[in-house]
């Protein structure tokens, strides 16, 4: 489990196919510090197992699956990455409970920049737009955010400086695709709502 405040921007090393998978190597000196085998280090929002580490870089294995159904799919040697750690029970929940499963991919489609944040508009798949709210939780790219508007096909966040400087959504444009975590919290109450088990009559 992850909070969404990223720790550092990293930089793929490395990207080695392996037909049905990659190894993907990062460099991440702050995850690494006191990474272990099996660790989950959160990329772009996508948990990954550290399978190989030294002290600046980690190497995980990234299923056809999750290249398929994620953003990770387009990355390239050189290229900026959001990275977190997991959580621990003394980690602080600055941002919200993020799981770091991947529910979609959205595309950046707009930004308007003002004199101390920016707007940030991407689309939304239409299966997880019941999900967002205006003022509650999501996750871009692994980064913890607050939905200024939701809509059916898009919504919007802003930007503080400190999230422009520190995440990749400092250096996205239109047309870049984003990794999508809605709050877990959400899809549970649907579950229970939609699948309530039938009370039986009460026998006199």
């Amino acid at each position: 489990m992850f909070t969404g405040i990223i720790e550092e921007l990293g930089v793929v090393e490395a990207i080695e196919d392996q037909g049905d998978a990659v190894r993907l190597t990062v460099r991440g000196p702050t995850v690494t510090s006191d990474a272990g085998l099996g660790d989950s280090i959160s990329v772009n929002g996508c948990c990954l197992t550290v399978a190989r580490h030294d002290d600046e870089t980690f190497t995980a294995d990234v299923m056809r699956e999750t290249l398929d159904k994620t953003s990770l799919g387009a990355l390239v040697p050189g290229g900026r990455v959001n990275l977190e750690r997991a959580v621990t029970a003394a980690t602080r929940l600055g941002g919200h409970i993020v799981q770091g499963h991947v529910d979609g991919t959205g595309v950046l489609v707009a930004r308007s920049p003002s004199e101390h944040w920016e707007v940030v508009e991407i689309t939304v798949p239409a299966g997880l737009a019941r999900y967002l709210v205006d003022k509650g939780s999501v996750t871009v790219d692994g980064i913890s955010l607050t939905v200024v508007s939701a809509g059916d096909r898009t919504f919007t966040v802003s930007l503080i400086p400190e999230t422009l400087a520190r995440t990749t959504l400092g250096l996205k444009q239109p047309g870049d695709p984003v990794n999508l975590e809605v709050d877990v919290i959400a899809k549970y109450v649907e579950r229970l709502l939609t699948h309530a088990p039938a009370t039986s009559k009460e026998v006199p």
